[in-house]
């Protein structure tokens, strides 16, 4: 009989001090009932990771499913703006009770609590990541088919947080066109590869310009490199959106629910195939 090593991936010894590696998924509330998690991240900021998320939760709310969003961009929340939301999410007993837009859409972010939308949130990083933990495990998420999770930029604490204690079944990385931000994309994708989650899509904001006057598409921030990152990662789905001033005036009226563009039904119809 060998020798006990004290490290059990090597050790063949079956003894009682024997571990099983532990799992860090958190369970959510229990009155909760969320089906699947998506996660939707970028590799630096402002290239439109949460215009992708409410787009997504749009998409998919139209085609009859329950969704719901999940803000984790907590020094940066910016869900509530794009939906009109002015209310505050309440709480009870038994736990937190999530914002609704006007479709249905669940909504959890830190805007929904402070008193002010401009109120700064000046927290270190782990107690954001604790702000994130416990949007999933202290807010009552209702029979939610579609989570979308809007991370913050980057490869830091809450991505992190997030890929671990979140059952996330995917992830849509957001890029924007230039190569340097190709450089960054990358980064994200080998982040979801070191943590075993796949890479549902690459959607490039900003892709082009349409002139209303002859129809030409204009590259304004360079040509575009996504698919080449994305043959590369072995990753079939692309979405390209272009610049688009209505976009941007809904969500400054807090009317995304209204958006009419079909440029992430690719997206959505291979988060559905989930």
């Amino acid at each position: 009989m060998s020798e006990c090593t004290h490290n059990c991936s090597t050790c063949s010894q079956n003894c009682s001090s024997r571990k099983e590696p532990e799992s860090l998924i958190e369970k959510p509330h229990e009155l909760s009932n969320i089906k699947k998690v998506i996660g939707v991240v970028s590799g630096k900021g402002g290239v439109g990771k949460s215009l992708v998320t409410t787009l997504l939760a749009v998409s998919m709310q139209r085609k009859g499913y329950k969704t719901a969003i999940l803000d984790a961009d907590i020094t940066g929340a910016s869900i509530p703006k794009a939906f009109g939301i002015k209310e505050k999410a309440m709480g009870t007993e038994t736990g937190i009770i999530p914002c609704r837009t006007k479709t249905g859409i669940e909504i959890m972010s830190v805007n929904l609590l402070l008193e002010n939308d401009t109120d700064p949130v000046v927290w270190r990083g782990p107690v954001i990541a604790g702000a994130v933990k416990q949007f999933w495990t202290d807010v009552i998420w209702n029979d939610v088919d579609f989570m979308f999770v809007d991370m913050p930029p980057g490869t830091g604490d809450v991505p992190l947080t997030v890929f671990q204690s979140l059952p996330v079944d995917g992830i849509v990385i957001v890029a924007s066109p230039q190569e340097l931000v190709g450089m960054i994309v990358e980064k994200a994708v080998k982040m979801a590869e070191l943590m075993n989650i796949p890479v549902i899509a690459l959607a490039e904001n900003m892709a082009y310009f349409l002139c209303p006057d002859c129809g030409k598409k204009h590259s304004i921030f360079g040509e575009s490199h996504i698919k080449e990152i994305a043959k590369s990662y072995n990753v079939d789905t692309v979405a390209q959106i272009p610049i688009n001033n209505k976009l941007a005036a809904a969500v400054d009226a807090g009317a995304i629910e209204l958006f009419e563009g079909d440029w992430l039904d690719s997206v959505a119809e291979k988060i559905e195939k989930l």
